[in-house]
C-alpha cells in the first residue's frame, strides 16, 4: 500500500468549506479506496491562513521540507481541493513542479480527480486559475462590503485613542479622552509637538499600544478627523501603516455616528498650524549638504539632520525631533561645517591616531566584520531551516560546511592595523582632498562623499562645544 500525506487548510474569511475534521475524513475515505494509507504524522493543518502566500503557511512549509527527505517518506499528498494547496498560480506551478519531478510525489484533489491523460493537464490549471480569480474576487467583496458600509456612516477600522467600539460603533472613552484634549488644547497655546510628548511620556501616559509618544504619534493624533465626529479609511493603504493616508487621492473622509471630542472650529486652527510649520522646518533630503549622515548626537549617537527654520540652518539630533532623545544639540549648520574643516586643515598624526585607536577598538576592518556577522544569521537560518524539517540533514550539512568556509576565508583577511602607519596614510589623504573641499566648484554632495573617504563619524557634543572627529581608511 502507497502512502500519503493530506494537507488541509481552512482560512478565517471562506465560511462554506469544509471543516478540518470533514476535509480529513474525506480525504481519508478517498485513501482507503484508492490503495493509500495516511499515517497521523503525515497530517499537516494550516487553520484561520489565507491561501494566497506559502511563505505564510507554516504546516504547508514542514510538508515539503518532509516531502525532501531521503528516502521518500510519501508518494502522495491528498487535498480536498486544489485552492487548498495553493490560490496562487505561480506558488502552485513551483511547488508542484519541484514535487513531482524532483521527489516523484503527486498532489492529488480528492473531488476533482482529473485523471493521468493530457487533457487533464489543461482542466487543473484552469481549475487553478479559477481559485485564483475567486481569491481576487473575494477581497474586491470585502472591499464592496467596506464600501457599502462606509456608505451608511459604518466603523471600518479599530478605535483610536479616545474612543473604544460598543456594539460596532465608537464612543468616548472617558479613561483616555482627557490625553487627546490635552494635545489639541496644548497644541493650539503654542507648544510644540516634540515638548508635548515629553510631557505626556513625564506624566507615564502611553499610546494606545502602550507605547512612549513621539511627535510622529502626536502629528497622527492632530491630523485625525475622527475627533470631529468623522471617519477615514484608505481602501488601498497598507494595513497597520498610518503613513498611507498622507497624499493618497483615494483616501476617503466621511461623516461618523461619533460624538466629536474637539470642535471643528479647533481642529481647523490645528491644521493651519501644522501647515505653516512645513514652510519653516524641512528636512535634509530637501537641503543637500556636505555633512549629511556624519554628524552624530553625542547623547544618543543618533544623526543630526539639517533643518532650515526661516533662512537660518541649523543641525538637530533625529533622536530629539522624534522625542527619543532628551537632550537638544541644535547647533547652526556653517559653525559645525568650518569647525570640521579647520580641524582638517591644522589637525596632525598624534590625533589622527588617538581617534583611530577611538574609533576601531570594536569595530577594525568594519566591512569585513559586517559579512562574517551576516554569513553567521545565515547559519542560524540554516540550522532554524533543518530544525523546522524545510531541510533535510544532508542540505544543512553542505550548506553549513559551505558558510563556515566562507566565515574562515573572510576572518583570515583581518589585518592587525599598524596605527601609526595608517594616521601617516589618513593625513596625506586630508591633504589631498583639501583642495576639492575649499573649492567652490564642487557640488555639496561630491564634498560629502570626499568628507566620508576619511571621516567615519562626527560627534557632537552639545555640553563642550566640541566636536570629535573620528577617522576611516579603508586599508
Amino acid at each position: 500500500m502507497k502512502i500519503a500525506a493530506a494537507y488541509i487548510r481552512v482560512s478565517t474569511d471562506e465560511q462554506i468549506e469544509l471543516s478540518p475534521r470533514s476535509q480529513l475524513k474525506k480525504i481519508k475515505e478517498y485513501a482507503n479506496k484508492n490503495g493509500y494509507t495516511v499515517p497521523e504524522k503525515y497530517v499537516y493543518k494550516d487553520e484561520g491562513i489565507s491561501g494566497r502566500n506559502a511563505a505564510k503557511r507554516p504546516e504547508f512549509n514542514r510538508m515539503i521540507g518532509t516531502a525532501k527527505s531521503k528516502p521518500k517518506p510519501f508518494d502522495a499528498i491528498l487535498l480536498w481541493k486544489f485552492s487548498r494547496f495553493a490560490r496562487n498560480r505561480e506558488d502552485s506551478i513551483v511547488y508542484k513542479s519541484m514535487l513531482r519531478k524532483q521527489y516523484g510525489i503527486d498532489v492529488i484533489s480528492i473531488s476533482e480527480n482529473l485523471g493521468d491523460d493530457k487533457m487533464s493537464i489543461l482542466i487543473e490549471a484552469l481549475i487553478e486559475a479559477m481559485d485564483e480569480y475567486y481569491s481576487i474576487n473575494l477581497a474586491e467583496e470585502v472591499r464592496r462590503g467596506m464600501m457599502e458600509k462606509i456608505s451608511r456612516g459604518g466603523l471600518v477600522s479599530s478605535a483610536p485613542i479616545g474612543y473604544k467600539v460598543v456594539d460596532g460603533e465608537l464612543e468616548i472613552d472617558e479613561s483616555t479622552s482627557d490625553i487627546v484634549k490635552y494635545i489639541f488644547n496644548s497644541y493650539l497655546s503654542g507648544n510644540t509637538m516634540l515638548g508635548i510628548a515629553e510631557k505626556l511620556n513625564e506624566r507615564g501616559t502611553h499610546t494606545k499600544s502602550g507605547r512612549v509618544f513621539e511627535n510622529r504619534v502626536i502629528k497622527y493624533i492632530l491630523q485625525n478627523p475622527v475627533y470631529i465626529g468623522k471617519h477615514r479609511w484608505c481602501p488601498n493603504g497598507s494595513h497597520g501603516s498610518k503613513s498611507h493616508y498622507r497624499d493618497n487621492t483615494e483616501t476617503i473622509i466621511y461623516n461618523g455616528h461619533h460624538k466629536p471630542l474637539i470642535s471643528e472650529e479647533d481642529y481647523n486652527k490645528v491644521q493651519q498650524r501644522l501647515s505653516l510649520n512645513k514652510t519653516y522646518a524641512r528636512e535634509t533630503s530637501k537641503h543637500e549638504n556636505a555633512l549629511r549622515g556624519l554628524i552624530k548626537c553625542h547623547s544618543c549617537e543618533s544623526t543630526m539632520s539639517l533643518l532650515v527654520n526661516r533662512g537660518v540652518r541649523y543641525l538637530q539630533c533625529t533622536g530629539y525631533t522624534h522625542g527619543k532623545c532628551k537632550i537638544s544639540h541644535s547647533v547652526k549648520y556653517d559653525y559645525v561645517y568650518n569647525s570640521v574643516i579647520d580641524a582638517l586643515q591644522n589637525i596632525d598624526t598624534v590625533h589622527i591616531r588617538k581617534h583611530i585607536v577611538q574609533n576601531n577598538k570594536q569595530d577594525q576592518n568594519k566591512e569585513i566584520i559586517k559579512q562574517i556577522e551576516k554569513e553567521k544569521h545565515k547559519l542560524a537560518r540554516c540550522k532554524e531551516a533543518y530544525q523546522a524539517g524545510v531541510d533535510t540533514l544532508l542540505e544543512y550539512k553542505e550548506n553549513k560546511d559551505r558558510i563556515e568556509r566562507h566565515i574562515t576565508e573572510l576572518t583570515s583577511t583581518i589585518k592587525q592595523f599598524d596605527t601609526q602607519k595608517r594616521a601617516k596614510i589618513i593625513r596625506q589623504n586630508i591633504l589631498t582632498i583639501m583642495p576639492q573641499l575649499l573649492g567652490t566648484d564642487v557640488s555639496l554632495s561630491d564634498k560629502n562623499a570626499i568628507l566620508k573617504s576619511v571621516i567615519d563619524k562626527v560627534i557632537y557634543d552639545n555640553n563642550t562645544k566640541r566636536l570629535h572627529i573620528f577617522f576611516y581608511s579603508a586599508l
